[in-house]
């Protein structure tokens, strides 16, 4: 049989819960100050412990202090008067599992005993852990944070506390909301998750709280709303921080009051949920900006709990991706075994991961869509070359010159003699108009990306020397496409730190002055082929010659100018 301590200075209060429990087949023992309850604490083995916060010689807060220190296994819950609730929070972030307030009401104290008797039941089930591992397959990994995470969850599922997990997006946040859930007494009734930010602002309070038939348009019967469906259980509210001010109100007022009315009704519907909420958002800076009530941050951030993101559990990423292979492999129906090779594997052990576990499994379902065989080579990862997969040999170039016409197209050069071109007559640029223009562009693929080569040759006039010819050296890009870091090809300024003397405008306005008119130099001014080695449109060009100063030569090639438009 069930024992329980009972710690209140009121005798008639003492009275009634001990006939209540022992109708429930649970005996009890009676104190009625701070150092009796101590005593009896040392003297006996307690099931679970109700007491007063309020004692003649002591506080209900050192009674939980004491238990939560040398008694962990022993459930303690807290009786609270009428508008004592921020003790009753401080209980629980001491280590109560409930509260109940005063005046007693008889249901709530026959649930608040179940649950505790629940709780020193899954308690002892915890230790077994040779027969039930309740973090197998769910939760991941075997680094420090992830230990402490356990262990963590394994002391919260004992309280009936709201919990905050915050965390960034990908992080197992409603994995770890649901292991709370199963290992707590509330683990037979529901868990019902939901995404605050997916609900319509005009649906919200309908879907929280329900509403009755006929209550508005389209009302054409009852519905329960997510309390009454949680009720029992636990109800998780996954990006709480996407609530509008008006559902934040209502929200408050359902978790002091644990009731709850619908759209419709009128009466007020007494509901038993345990909260748990989460948002990859800073709430504590969306209070103080005012997009998030301050009142109900502190109610739902009664305990706060910072999920770690993947980047700083590196150690489980290989036991996490071996996991999501074997996951993936069975849904797939893949009959042979999968496995990574050590390049793959230091590939993804060495990526940053901005969407956490979620990109970490994205990105093996990708991998083993384009595998070949059984073995997940690296190139079929398709990651981006990162800083820690660069060799030490491989060349820096400090600067880039970019030329940019619009979204879409970027043009780089280089002048092999950075002297101004020298601007050819109208005259000699007409006869020279025909000049041969050869342009190739080559690319390969290779096993981890592409290697490309751009080479780009453009004959000089006939009026040019050779040393005054536009030429544009070969250029080798080693990094794949995704994730590449452009080269710079062009000429410093000055040289390296200091700054253009004439300010950063005028030198972008010369030096793109420049390269259109080397362009048109090569094209004996021929606006149309001009624009083509630039890959721009005539349009562009003529817009950039226009801003520049550059004198069109109107006169010249006039028919092939025209017709482009």
């Amino acid at each position: 049989m069930a024992l329980a301590l009972i710690i209140d200075d009121e005798v008639d209060l003492c009275r009634l819960m001990q006939m209540t429990l022992k109708k429930m087949g649970i005996e009890t023992k009676v104190a009625y100050d701070y150092a009796t309850g101590i005593s009896h604490l040392q003297a006996y083995s307690f099931d679970f412990c109700l007491t007063d916060l309020k004692l003649p010689d002591g506080t209900g807060l050192d009674i939980v202090k004491f238990i939560s220190k040398n008694y962990a296994k022993t459930p303690v819950a807290v009786i609270t008067a009428h508008g004592s609730m921020d003790l009753a929070i401080e209980a629980l972030k001491l280590g109560a599992f409930d509260f109940v307030n005063k005046p007693l009401e008889l249901s709530r104290l026959r649930q608040l005993v179940e649950n505790a008797l629940k709780v020193a039941e899954n308690a002892n089930k915890l230790n077994c852990k040779e027969v039930y591992d309740p973090f197998s397959n769910r939760l991941i990994g075997q680094s420090n944070v992830i230990t402490q995470l356990k262990t963590t969850i394994q002391k919260l599922a004992r309280s009936q506390a709201p919990v905050f997990l915050w965390g960034e997006s990908g992080t197992g946040k409603e994995v770890v909301a649901k292991l709370i859930h199963d290992l707590s007494p509330r683990c037979s009734a529901n868990f019902v998750p939901v995404n605050c930010g997916a609900i319509p602002s005009e649906l919200m309070e309908s879907e929280f709280f329900g509403h009755k038939k006929g209550s508005f348009t389209g009302a054409t019967a009852d519905k329960e709303g997510l309390f009454q469906q949680a009720n029992g259980g636990t109800l998780f509210l996954d990006e709480v921080a996407d609530l509008p001010i008006s559902m934040q109100v209502k929200l408050l007022r359902a978790i002091q009051e644990k009731k709850i009315r619908a759209i419709g009704s009128t009466q007020e519907i007494a509901v038993d949920v345990r909260l748990l909420s989460a948002t990859h958002k800073n709430l504590a800076k969306l209070v103080e900006t005012g997009e998030f009530r301050q009142d109900l941050y502190y109610r739902i951030n009664v305990i706060e709990v910072k999920l770690p993101s993947l980047n700083e559990r590196r150690d489980d990423i290989l036991l996490l991706a071996n996991h999501f292979i074997c996951l993936i492999a069975d849904d797939w129906g893949v009959a042979q075994p999968l496995t990574l090779s050590n390049e793959a594997a230091v590939q993804l052990t060495n990526h940053h991961f901005a969407g956490n576990v979620r990109e970490l499994r994205n990105i093996l379902e990708r991998a083993i869509t384009l595998a070949d065989d059984n073995v997940i080579e690296a190139h079929h990862l398709n990651l981006p070359l990162s800083a820690a997969n660069v060799s030490s040999d491989t060349p820096r170039i400090h600067e880039i010159h970019e030329f940019i016409e619009n979204s879409n197209h970027t043009v780089l050069s280089t002048l092999s003699q950075p002297s101004a071109p020298k601007v050819v007559p109208l005259a000699e640029a007409k006869s020279a108009s025909n000049s041969p223009i050869n342009t190739s562009y080559s690319s390969n693929l290779f096993a981890s990306g592409y290697k490309v080569k751009p080479n780009i040759q453009l004959a000089s006039t006939p009026t040019q020397s050779t040393h005054e010819a536009l030429t544009h050296e070969s250029l080798t890009l080693d990094a794949p496409i995704a994730g590449i870091n452009v080269p710079n090809l062009a000429q410093p300024p000055a040289e390296e730190g200091q700054l253009p003397a004439e300010g950063l405008e005028e030198y972008l306005m010369n030096q793109e002055r420049k390269v259109i008119i080397a362009a048109l130099n090569c094209s004996g001014w021929n606006r149309t082929q001009a624009a083509k080695l630039l890959n721009t449109t005539f349009r562009s060009l003529r817009y950039r010659m226009k801003k520049l100063g550059i004198d069109s030569g109107s006169d010249i090639n006039s028919d092939s100018d025209s017709d482009e438009d």
